[in-house]
């Protein structure tokens, strides 16, 4: 397994990636180049081969390899069907082939129409002043409808369909794994929008949607665990298939429609099982921690990701993978 960490691309996230080096991480989870200054190339998009040139070798250059793209050019039109969505289509497809000419191996996407990720609080209080986020369903009814109207989940299955026919055959000429994230919280409908990868029956109809070695998933735990109390079948449900290519390291506490972050050690999935069972079913992908706490001294301004927080979460699953290691039945940490 390969421990990584989430560095933007950004030159000022430059004291990070020395951080997580100095921790012991090889491998980087990145975003899309930076279109103003380090990686500015003429009029190319942050999807072209020069923009991901100049963002690889900066990462290089600060000791780590580049193992996933975890962003996205805009898909709104693509989410809902519209015109204008086979342009965008055809950018997914140019970063693709880009990323196969660099040798950047994993894609992880999202089919979360209008909205990405959601909380109803990022700062509820836990361990020892610390802070987490947390959700409540009850809540969010309250909110508004979205701006663009409902949009149902048969359309969504629709329109996914119609994006993996165009992008699937472009990938595995890349080869170039594409990796679905979950719909984080995965509850439907939210705001009149429907999410459709919420449960583990909806990822392997993904998976069956338009079968391919490069059609997958990334294993979200925290997401995970708001589907389904045993995380570990899932992993050998899917890791069997050979269908997970990244993993969210990370766990909550409560039900889908009310839940909290919690610290690595302090939820209530057998995270070390989790490790084993990746172990059983050959996986060696890249795990990287994910919404860790904010502690003290660090600053809550970009909640799930404060800097202090993460050194705790590396070195804990660090510590897993080698215990995993140790008992004679893991290969090594990497």
């Amino acid at each position: 397994m390969k421990l990584a960490e989430m560095v933007p691309s950004a030159p000022e996230a430059a004291p990070l990636a020395r951080l997580v080096v100095q921790a012991g991480v090889g491998w980087a989870v990145g975003g899309l180049p930076q279109t103003i200054g380090a990686d500015r190339r003429g009029t190319d998009a942050p999807w072209d081969y020069l923009p991901l040139l100049s963002m690889k070798k900066r990462y290089e250059n600060a000791g780590l390899r580049l193992a996933v793209i975890e962003a996205r050019p805009p898909l709104d039109r693509a989410k809902r069907g519209l015109d204008g969505r086979d342009a965008e289509i055809d950018a997914v497809c140019t970063l693709l082939t880009n990323m196969g000419r660099l040798g950047i191996p994993v894609w992880c996407y999202e089919w979360m129409s209008d909205f990405n990720w959601l909380r109803t609080d990022t700062a509820v209080p836990s361990r020892g002043g610390s802070l987490v986020s947390g959700y409540d369903h009850a809540l969010m009814q309250q909110a508004p409808p979205v701006e663009a109207g409902p949009i149902s989940e048969d359309e969504l299955w629709e329109n996914l369909e119609y994006f993996l026919r165009r992008v699937v055959p472009v990938a595995e000429e890349a080869g170039v794994k594409l990796a679905m994230h979950p719909d984080d919280p995965p509850i439907s409908p939210v705001r009149g929008v429907g999410r459709i990868m919420r449960s583990v029956d909806n990822f392997q109809r993904l998976l069956d949607l338009v079968p391919s070695p490069v059609n997958g998933i990334t294993l979200c735990q925290g997401n995970f665990r708001l589907m389904t109390d045993d995380i570990p079948a899932a992993i050998r449900k899917f890791g069997e298939q050979g269908k997970i290519f990244f993993v969210h390291f990370r766990d909550v506490r409560g039900t889908v429609e009310s839940f909290v972050e919690t610290w690595h050690d302090d939820g209530p999935t057998d995270l070390y099982e989790c490790l084993r069972t990746y172990r059983e079913v050959g996986f060696d992908g890249p795990m990287r921690p994910d919404h860790v706490p904010t502690v003290e001294g660090d600053s809550n301004v970009n909640p799930g990701y404060s800097l202090y927080g993460r050194l705790f979460a590396l070195g804990y699953i660090r510590g897993l993978m080698e215990g995993v290691q140790r008992d004679g039945r893991a290969a090594p940490v990497r």
